[in-house]
C-alpha cells in the first residue's frame, strides 16, 4: 500500500487524534439512525426504530489504487470531503529519523490496526474526520480488531456491537462514548471493522461532539453502505 503524507506537517490532525481520537443491515447484538441522495448503495442502513439511516451524495471514492489512499478496502466518499493519505515515513534514513518514526508509529497506532487515512470534513462545513485504520494480515476476526481498537482508547466506555453485511462483507460495528477528563465532556464515537484477505480495516467517524457527531453521520453511513473489497 502507498504511503502519503509523513508526519511533518500534520500537527492538527495528530493532535485531533490524541485528543480523542448507523448501521447497515443489521444483525444487532446489542444497538446501534429519512432517506438521502445515495449512490451504488449495496446495503438498507437502518436505526435503531427501523427507520431508513440518511446517507451522503457521493463526492468520488478511496481505496482503488490510484486514488488519495490506496486501501485493502473501497468505498463511496461523502460530496466536499477530502481523502489524504497518512505516510509511515519509513524512507526515513539516519538514527534521528528512525527515533522520530518510532514515535510517529506509535502516535498512529490503536490496538491492532495502524492510521493510513483520513478523510476531512471540513470542506463540506463540518469539523471532523472519518478515519481508516489498517492491520496486518492474520486470523482475528472483525470483531476481535474492533474490541481491540476500543480497548486502546482508554477514554472509551460503554461500547455497543453489532453486525452488518455489505458489499460482499461482513463486518462488526460499535458505538461508544469517549469522555475528556481534561474537558469534563463526554461525545459519542463510532466504528466498524471487517477483515480482508490484506488484513483488517477499521473505519471510524468521531466528531468535536456529538452535534458534529451526527451531522458527520450520512458519511459514515455512505462509506459503510459503499464498502467492499479492494479486487
Amino acid at each position: 500500500m502507498r504511503t502519503g503524507v509523513g508526519i511533518m506537517g500534520r500537527g492538527l490532525a495528530l493532535a485531533a487524534l490524541l485528543i480523542g481520537v448507523t448501521t447497515g443491515c443489521a444483525d444487532t447484538d446489542d444497538g446501534s439512525d429519512t432517506p438521502g441522495k445515495k449512490t451504488k448503495a449495496r446495503s438498507t442502513a437502518t436505526a435503531t426504530a427501523g427507520t431508513p439511516a440518511e446517507v451522503a451524495a457521493s463526492g468520488g471514492s478511496v481505496g482503488a489504487d490510484g486514488s488519495a489512499c490506496e486501501l485493502p478496502v473501497t468505498f463511496d466518499t461523502a460530496e466536499f470531503w477530502t481523502a489524504e493519505a497518512v505516510g509511515s515515513g519509513t524512507e526515513s534514513g539516519g538514527n534521528g529519523d528512525e527515533l522520530g518514526q518510532e514515535l510517529a508509529d506509535a502516535l498512529l497506532r490503536q490496538g491492532p490496526v495502524t492510521l493510513a487515512c483520513e478523510i476531512d470534513a471540513k470542506p463540506a462545513g463540518k469539523i471532523g474526520f472519518l478515519r481508516v485504520w489498517t492491520g496486518k494480515p492474520g486470523g482475528a476476526a472483525a470483531r476481535t480488531v474492533l474490541e481491540g481498537f476500543v480497548t486502546a482508547d482508554s477514554t472509551a466506555s460503554k461500547p455497543r456491537y453489532s453486525t452488518f453485511r455489505t458489499g460482499g462483507l461482513t463486518g462488526a460495528e460499535v458505538r461508544y462514548v469517549t469522555t475528556s477528563e481534561l474537558m469534563e465532556e463526554s461525545k459519542t464515537e463510532r466504528a466498524l471493522a471487517v477483515t480482508t484477505a490484506a488484513g483488517p480495516v477499521v473505519v471510524h467517524l468521531g466528531g468535536m461532539d456529538d452535534a458534529e457527531h451526527e451531522a458527520m453521520l450520512p458519511a459514515y453511513e455512505l462509506a459503510k453502505s459503499t464498502l467492499e473489497a479492494t479486487s
